[in-house]
C-alpha cells in the first residue's frame, strides 16, 4: 500500500481498515472506520475531495477520482465492484456497483441502489433509494424489492470477512 501526501493534504484514515499492497491512497481523502481497499486500487484526491463511509470495500482494479468542483462521496456500508471507476458522484449507503460499472461527474445515486455489471451512469444523473440502474447509459429500471435491497446492501458484510482473513493474515510471500 502506498499512501501519498499532496500538497497539504494527507489523506486521513480510519480504524481497522485493510489496504493491499499494491493499492494506491492520494491527498485530500477520507477514509472511514473498516474500509477496505483490494490490489491494484487507486484513489486519487487531488483536485478535490474523496471520502469513503465506515464498512465500504472497494474491489480490485477500481479508480477513484474527482474533478474540480465535483468531490467523491461514498456512503457507509457500499460494496464497490473489481474494475469500477467512480468519478466525482455520490455513492448513497448501502449500495452495490457491479463490476465494471463507470459513474460519473455529478451523477447521484440513492441509498440501497444496485448498479448493475457494466453500466455507465452518465454526468449529472439523479437516481433516487432503491433503484436499480442498468445499461448504457445507466436506466432505472425498477425499484428494488425490500427484499433484494436488503440481500446488495448486506454483501458488504462478507468483505468486512475477507478483511479480517487479510489483516491476521501473513499472507505476502515473496518469491
Amino acid at each position: 500500500m502506498s499512501i501519498y501526501k499532496l500538497d497539504r493534504f494527507t489523506p486521513e484514515i480510519g480504524n481497522n481498515c485493510y489496504f493491499a499492497p499494491d493499492s494506491k491512497v492520494i491527498g485530500n481523502t477520507i477514509i472511514g472506520d473498516d474500509v477496505s481497499i483490494w490490489f491494484n486500487s487507486i484513489v486519487r484526491g487531488d483536485v478535490d475531495q474523496i471520502k469513503i463511509g465506515d464498512k465500504t470495500n472497494i474491489q480490485d482494479f477500481s479508480m477513484l477520482h474527482v474533478s474540480s468542483g465535483f468531490p467523491l462521496t461514498i456512503g457507509k456500508e457500499v460494496t464497490v465492484g473489481h474494475r469500477v471507476t467512480l468519478h466525482g458522484c455520490v455513492v448513497g449507503d448501502n449500495c452495490l456497483i457491479g463490476m465494471g460499472a463507470t459513474i460519473m461527474d455529478g451523477a447521484f445515486i440513492g441509498e440501497n441502489s444496485l448498479v448493475a455489471a457494466g453500466s455507465l451512469v452518465p454526468p449529472g444523473k439523479t437516481y433516487p433509494p432503491r433503484s436499480f440502474i442498468r445499461g448504457v447509459p445507466g436506466r432505472r429500471e425498477r425499484d428494488l424489492t425490500l427484499k433484494e435491497s436488503q440481500i446488495f446492501g448486506n454483501h458488504y458484510k462478507s468483505y468486512l470477512e475477507n478483511k479480517k482473513l487479510y489483516l491476521t493474515s501473513n499472507s505476502f510471500i515473496k518469491v
